[in-house]
């Protein structure tokens, strides 16, 4: 065998081996939490210098779905729920991002949410996760021919709102 083969031969090895060693370390375990299988999720609310209305009843529903549709975890009443998501908008920022150069008018707009949460066990009174400065951003356009305004902004930044917040929910590993 040549060198240059068997430092090859002796590379693809170590390779081998250090892709196996570092399977070891996978769980076929579930990411969520077991022993919680309902969650309680009342209208989130608004903070006191937030001044957008109508915005705390589709995060609610957003996160809802989000819960039903990405966990094991089913949303309930506060009677038959082992848990409670509860949360607030704590502010809504919004920042030009490019003004159109002939008419100085804003052309992409960024919309930021911050959140503050607290999920607990209300079988215990546990804190299991609480965050209070989740921050989610997303852009829109207000130039045409898209022209779009805060309401589908809104929509964009609710849904990778509601994303995030039931990432959250993941068990720490």
């Amino acid at each position: 065998m040549t060198p240059t083969r068997a430092i090859c031969s002796s590379l693809l090895l170590a390779a081998l081996l250090a892709t196996l060693a570092g399977c070891g370390n996978y769980t076929m375990d579930s990411q969520y939490r077991t022993g919680v299988s309902t969650v309680f999720v009342p209208i989130w609310t608004r903070g006191k210098d937030v001044y957008r209305r109508d915005l705390e009843q589709p995060l609610t529903e957003a996160i809802a779905k989000r819960i039903e549709q990405d966990t094991p975890y089913k949303v309930a009443g506060k009677d038959k729920a082992d848990t409670e998501l509860s949360g607030k908008i704590v502010r809504i920022e919004q920042q030009v991002l490019s003004k159109n150069p002939d008419t100085g008018l804003a052309r992409d707009l960024e919309v930021t949410f911050t959140l503050a949460f607290t999920w607990k066990d209300l079988r215990t009174g546990k804190i299991l996760k609480q965050h209070s400065n989740l921050r989610v951003a997303d852009t829109y356009i207000t130039e045409c021919p898209i022209g779009e305004d805060f309401f589908q902004g809104r929509e964009a930044v609710i849904n990778r709102a509601a994303r995030r917040v039931v990432e959250q929910m993941e068990a720490d590993w």
